[in-house]
């Protein structure tokens, strides 16, 4: 049977025409959204900002984990605990240096790596592709690959269990927007491909059901002399990404879209100008993603919604609460400091709650939850800034 949702619009009280533009005066925005924004919606208006708890109990609450104080785990990929993950998604972090003496294989999905620092080789069954930091890696299922860094390299990792990278679907704003296909680097087989084939005895750890198997050969298996077809590892990086805007709107995260995976997305947060309307939000509004849980990486820039993050941070917010902006960036709800912003950030989207693992929990900022407070008392509205202000 054919269904839709219950969705047909109303309004009551003292609410804007518009979502997230022109707010009644002294009042904070709140989404209650479904379908990771994707779904129905209603902006409800509120007198105190949504986040502005004194206290909080319970195991639910917001986390933040600073992956810089992580080990940097072994010299396998598959040596890294995973940091965060569900049934369908695996988010792991490595950092290796020098040259990979094996070679790795995902048997249980697609294997995305994000290029956080450092600049190298990857090898593997279809040839040799340069890397640098802003890289996205994106490896099909059972491809053999193994790194050759030429310095210290930091990788988040994230599995696609159980299914594949996909686009997003990009409608009416056309196929070479957000990127042109055309800016997809594959790998070559080149003179650094031909040369790292040898007759000496290799190993291959096979990752299958989250169990590690190794097959040794008496030669390099990555001796293939061509290939054709459509199945392909791909790289794009984030400087290749050119954001969608609207200048008299704040777009929903959804907008930044980068891959789809199987029950979740992943979305790209590069540099793009602020929005100018006067009366239009220039923070992210606050929302409740009562379907998602939502995780951000801070890979470089300045981070103008969060206060005390640094880059190689992460941050999860399970889904069940309102979140948003931190208090100091709500007095810049109408008046951006900078005509863009500078940060660049990958978000995870998960359609189904999320575990954290130990060595995400042995990193973890305990006093984050409390980030919101504010010791100057409850926060106040700023004035929307009238088009002739100073």
């Amino acid at each position: 049977m054919a269904t839709k949702d219950i969705s047909f619009p109303k309004r009551a009280g003292r609410a804007s025409r518009q979502a997230h533009v022109d707010f009644p005066e002294g009042t904070f925005e709140r989404e209650i959204g479904r379908e990771g924004f994707f779904g129905p919606a209603t902006q409800m208006y509120h007198t105190h900002p949504p986040t502005g708890w004194v206290s909080w109990s319970g195991p639910l609450r917001p986390h933040c984990f600073d992956l810089n104080r992580m080990a940097d785990g072994g010299s396998c990929y598959w040596d890294n605990p995973t940091i965060l993950h569900n049934n369908s998604v695996g988010v792991r972090r490595w950092v290796t240096s020098g040259k990979m003496d094996h070679l790795v294989r995902n048997g249980d999905g697609d294997e995305l790596l994000f290029m956080h620092e450092g600049s190298g080789s990857l090898f593997c069954d279809y040839g040799h592709l340069e890397y640098e930091a802003g890289d996205y890696i994106i490896i099909p299922r059972s491809t053999m690959w193994r790194i050759e860094a030429r310095e210290k390299t930091t990788i988040l990792g994230i599995e696609c269990t159980n299914g594949n990278y996909k686009l997003p679907d990009r409608g009416m704003i056309g196929n070479q927007a957000q990127f042109d296909m055309g800016v997809l680097d594959t790998p070559e087989m080149d003179e650094a491909f031909i040369a790292q084939q040898d007759e000496n005895e290799w190993n291959v750890r096979i990752k299958h059901r989250n169990q590690v198997s190794t097959i040794v050969y008496p030669f390099n298996p990555l001796d293939a002399v061509g290939w054709q077809g459509d199945l392909v590892p791909i790289r794009l990086n984030v400087r290749d990404i050119r954001p969608i805007n609207s200048h008299r709107y704040h777009l929903p995260p959804s907008a930044h879209t980068t891959w789809v995976g199987n029950r979740f997305v992943i979305c790209t947060f590069v540099p793009r100008p602020f929005e100018t309307d006067a009366d239009a939000l220039k923070v992210p509004f606050f929302h409740n993603n009562d379907d998602y849980d939502e995780v951000l990486f801070y890979h470089s820039g300045n981070f103008f919604s969060r206060d005390n993050i640094d880059t190689g941070m992460m941050t999860w917010h399970p889904c069940g609460f309102t979140h948003g902006p931190h208090p100091k960036a709500l007095q810049n709800m109408f008046k951006a400091k900078n005509p863009m912003s500078d940060e660049v950030a990958v978000m995870l989207d998960t359609r189904d709650p999320l575990e954290a693992g130990e060595a995400a929990l042995d990193v973890e900022l305990q006093d984050y939850t409390d980030s919101w407070r504010t010791s100057d008392g409850p926060v106040t509205a700023p004035k929307i800034p009238k088009p002739d202000a100073e």
